[in-house]
């Protein structure tokens, strides 16, 4: 799995519908347990105002070590529930490649998993499961995330997983091509015959012309094509050395056990040179740039970029308030306005995530059929131009507020969100200490920081549009055939 900003930092709740093949009575039950949950949410917002004021900022112990080899690690015991969530942090995503190697990060998070010299091609699962856990990964434009949850008795076995494949991961030439044509596969799938995926990359190869956020995290089809063995040892080496990771663990185990077992397992891996810093910054943009895809669809496709600092920017928190405002729910700016006021769009979505450089905040919209497009750029636009022009009420930046607040808290709620949480503030704002003072810096946001968010960077020359208009007839196949 790739991805263009990480999960888990902007995840939306939604209630489930009610299904089609339930009997008149139950369904009737079903809808009074809904208006039961709609009337204390209702009840929860009114009350969130004087909550998020006061609530007390997220605070909870964590221990941390850091190995010889580099390697930092931090511990977050919580011992309600028998359970484990470890994630390995590695700051190596398809930023850290060049042309001719693009997309070795998100190969690399395959084969991890496809041996090495104590467990072999489909062991390190099957060992797992076989001990109660289960596992997966993600790859970024910054980072390469592995995941494990296990139960506490299978502490040992996972840390020797783990120590395994990182210290010698097996290069089988006959694995690389198979786990190469994967890749190209998944390609294939996910971009090339995708209208959301293939538009996606087009906007970012746009916007983007310095700096390596230019390339898809999955990588060109040409160099997943090409890739050579030296290339791809060096990129394990440099991206895979202990001092370039960061580990977190959170659940019921204690500090001491998984220290110990740190020392043991992963010190004693050594660590290489780190990959070389990336200098290059993206130019400031001087004009509106525009890319147009034309494939078979049923509908149209429009997507909006804008540039936007990294994350350890102080900008990110009125930022973040900002894409609340404009397309966090039904009742956010833009769903009001192109979907229910304006009847342009089935939908609108998008936002920002966290980076180590600068980013794109992107606005996706899917236009009705025989829709304007400009009518409905324009229409976007006038909103962004609202925000530049007049403060929000103090009851539209609180709700921004109650609902970036809520949903942060939620992350804490469980093992895996926070274990996902520390370690994105400890490798993107470079301090997990961050977090127990983020619901401050939320609150510290006021409607002039808004609006000066909007004037700053949502202006005509810091934007990029990408479109996807559909070809009338779908292309013939190579044998003359209609598909």
């Amino acid at each position: 799995m790739y991805i263009t900003c990480l999960p888990g930092i902007k995840t939306e709740v939604a209630l489930s519908a009610i299904p089609a093949s339930d009997c008149v009575a139950n369904m009737a039950e079903r809808a009074v347990s809904m208006s039961r949950r709609v009337v204390r949410l209702f009840l929860l917002i009114a009350c969130l105002g004087a909550w998020s004021a006061r609530v007390p900022a997220q605070t909870f112990e964590v221990k941390t070590h850091t190995l010889k080899n580099g390697m930092k690690i931090l511990v977050q015991e919580d011992h309600t529930i028998p359970n484990v969530a470890l994630y390995t942090f590695y700051r190596v995503g398809s930023r850290n490649e060049r042309p001719g190697t693009t997309g070795l990060s998100h190969f690399f998070e395959h084969m991890m998993f496809n041996g090495a010299r104590k467990y072999g091609p489909g062991e390190f699962d099957r060992v797992m499961e076989a001990a109660g856990g289960s596992n997966n990964a993600y790859t970024s434009h910054d980072v390469t995330v592995y995941q494990d949850w296990f139960p506490p008795a299978a502490l040992e076995k996972i840390f020797d997983l783990e120590s395994d494949r990182i210290r010698d991961l097996s290069f089988d030439p006959k694995m690389i091509a198979s786990e190469r044509g994967v890749v190209a596969s998944e390609r294939r799938t996910s971009v090339d015959n995708s209208n959301f995926g293939i538009l996606d990359e087009q906007l970012w190869a746009a916007a983007f012309i310095a700096h390596p956020y230019h390339w898809p995290v999955i990588g060109w089809m040409v160099d997943i094509e090409n890739w050579k063995m030296e290339d791809l040892r060096r990129h394990f080496e440099m991206g895979y050395s202990p001092s370039n990771a960061t580990m977190v663990v959170a659940g019921d185990i204690t500090a001491e056990d998984i220290f110990q077992r740190a020392d043991k397992y992963l010190e004693p891996i050594p660590s290489h040179d780190p990959p070389p810093k990336v200098t290059t910054r993206e130019p400031e943009q001087l004009g509106e740039r525009r890319v147009v895809v034309k494939k078979f669809a049923q509908l149209p496709l429009i997507m909006i970029g804008y540039h936007v600092p990294e994350s350890a920017s102080p900008d990110f928190y009125p930022l973040d308030l900002l894409e609340a405002v404009l397309l966090s729910g039904q009742s956010s700016r833009l769903y009001q306005r192109v979907v229910d006021k304006d009847r342009l769009a089935i939908s609108v979505s998008g936002g920002f995530g966290l980076s180590f450089d600068p980013t794109l905040f992107v606005v996706t919209l899917q236009p009705k059929a025989g829709v304007d497009l400009q009518a409905l750029e324009a229409a976007v636009y006038q909103e962004l131009d609202k925000l530049k022009a007049e403060p929000l009420s103090a009851e539209e930046l609180q709700k921004a507020k109650n609902i970036t607040l809520a949903r942060f808290y939620r992350q804490m709620e469980s093992i895996n969100g926070r274990a996902n949480t520390l370690g994105s503030y400890e490798v993107f704002l470079g301090d997990y200490h961050k977090l127990f003072t983020a619901a401050d810096e939320y609150n510290k946001v006021t409607k002039e920081d808004i609006r000066r968010m909007a004037q700053k960077y949502f202006g005509e020359n810091n934007r990029t549009v990408a479109t996807l208009v559909p070809e009338k007839n779908q292309p013939a196949k190579a044998n003359g055939a209609k598909p």
